[in-house]
């Protein structure tokens, strides 16, 4: 049982939710405790449907939850669940983003001291790449049988079967070990190099740099795997092309490494390395002015909500309740179109809004009081926060469903149905 449920949830976060998750998707037993309330006041009322089956629609509602999600985590990013924190949250510049990038993560004390710091980068974190022999496309000198080798990584072993015709060519195999590989998800990506006619197996690690102690990031092997070896040393899987190796920088002149091109320094900066600085050229990361924060504060509302927005009308000629949640979303936004309008934010006849920053950061100077000059973005955000956390909890309600039976009128009781017939979604074809 434990190996289905890794199955579903490890088939949920790679095929509909590839977003990153947030110290937001973690919640206090009061805030579970109202979201089940919500559920249950749902279920109370709800009428009884036939079961949604369809792939697509299941899909779409999946989608729509996390879509929501993220819009959701957006707001709480720029401090929209304070109303007084909300478009307060700081901004980090890097001098040269072609070099390193950086986000602010800090306390958003408005009296809290922030260093600038001085970055260089003398080298990026690599990954372990293996490259196989590069042969010819002719038929497989191997017997025909069934074949394995290892895999070990992240202190975990794995052994990949597979078998091999007779009538089939080097290339047959190494396209399905390709697709083998890459849809096992261990942390290997699988592709083929090419070279004058001949193709070679190609391994790289997702994970890059090393930790202490260790030579390399995976190793494959058929030294002692449970069917007919021979397969590692025919395609060369076991040759290391290319070491890990870890990333090199100096902060404020001295020296550091790490595992990974993404990382955090002083519990302050969030960094990502891009590139190798020029010797003695060190980027120049920094907290940016309070009015350039507020208007990367709108950029990131703006773009959440409008990946949100695009994410429903993409469903619109297969999904007809869509409709509706477009509906709804173009509704919120036109509430305070001229409003919003008046410091730069505009609305586009698809629903989208655009921003110019140019006029936002024009206001904000000019402005007396910030708070109340952009306390329409707020209500603005509120509007969307009370509409992605509906959705959330209710994505079946913008899903064309047909009505079995209705509840009687002041008879009503709580039924698991509806919430359950979306939870299924995420264990269809599993259980």
């Amino acid at each position: 049982m434990s190996f289905a449920l890794n199955a579903v949830y490890n088939n949920y976060l790679t095929t509909y939710t590839p977003k990153a998750v947030t110290q937001y998707d973690t919640h206090k037993k009061s805030e579970l405790r109202n979201v089940y309330n919500s559920i249950v006041k749902i279920n109370r009322d709800a009428p009884w449907y036939l079961p949604t089956t369809n792939k697509e629609t299941q899909q779409y509602a999946v989608d729509l939850k996390e879509n929501a999600r993220e819009l959701h985590n957006t707001i709480a990013q720029l401090g929209g669940l304070e109303e007084e924190g909300l478009f307060s949250k700081k901004s980090a510049f890097s001098s040269d983003e072609n070099v390193v990038t950086a986000s602010y993560i800090g306390s958003q004390n408005p009296n809290a001291e922030v260093p600038d710091l001085q970055l260089e980068v003398k080298s990026l974190a690599s990954a372990q790449e293996n490259l196989g022999l590069f042969l010819e496309n002719g038929k497989v000198a191997l017997s025909p049988g069934t074949y394995s080798f290892d895999v070990g990584i992240n202190d975990m072993n794995y052994e990949f079967q597979f078998t091999i015709g007779e009538t089939e060519t080097n290339r047959d195999v190494q396209e399905r070990l390709v697709r083998l590989i890459n849809n096992s998800g261990i942390g290997l990506k699988a592709d083929l190099a090419e070279s004058e006619g001949r193709t070679s197996l190609r391994l790289t690690s997702e994970a890059t740099g090393l930790s202490q102690g260790k030579q390399q990031i995976f190793s494959v092997s058929d030294n002692h795997t449970s069917k007919t070896a021979g397969t590692v040393e025919y395609f060369g899987l076991d040759y290391t092309s290319r070491n890990p190796s870890n990333a090199s920088f100096l902060v404020n002149g001295e020296e550091r490494t790490a595992s990974s091109n993404h990382f955090t320094i002083g519990k302050l900066y969030e960094v990502e390395l891009k590139g190798i600085s020029e010797e003695g050229k060190p980027a120049q990361i920094g907290l940016k002015t309070d009015t350039e924060s507020l208007a990367d504060n709108v950029g990131q509302l703006v773009g959440s909500y409008n990946d949100f927005i695009r994410a429903a009308s993409s469903y619109l000629e297969t999904q007809s309740k869509s409709k509706q949640l477009v509906s709804e979303l173009k509704s919120i936004a036109g509430i305070y179109e001229n409003s919003l309008e008046s410091f730069g934010v505009s609305m586009a006849e698809d629903g989208t809004l655009n921003v110019d920053k140019d006029l936002l950061r024009q206001t904000a100077i000019q402005s007396e009081d910030i708070s109340e000059t952009f306390g329409t973005l707020k209500n603005f955000s509120a509007s969307l926060l009370s509409k992605s956390n509906q959705v959330s909890i209710n994505p079946m309600k913008y899903v064309q469903k047909t009505v079995v039976a209705y509840k009687n009128p002041g008879h009503t009781y709580v039924s698991p149905y509806t919430t359950s017939a979306y939870s299924g979604m995420m264990f269809n074809s599993y259980c």
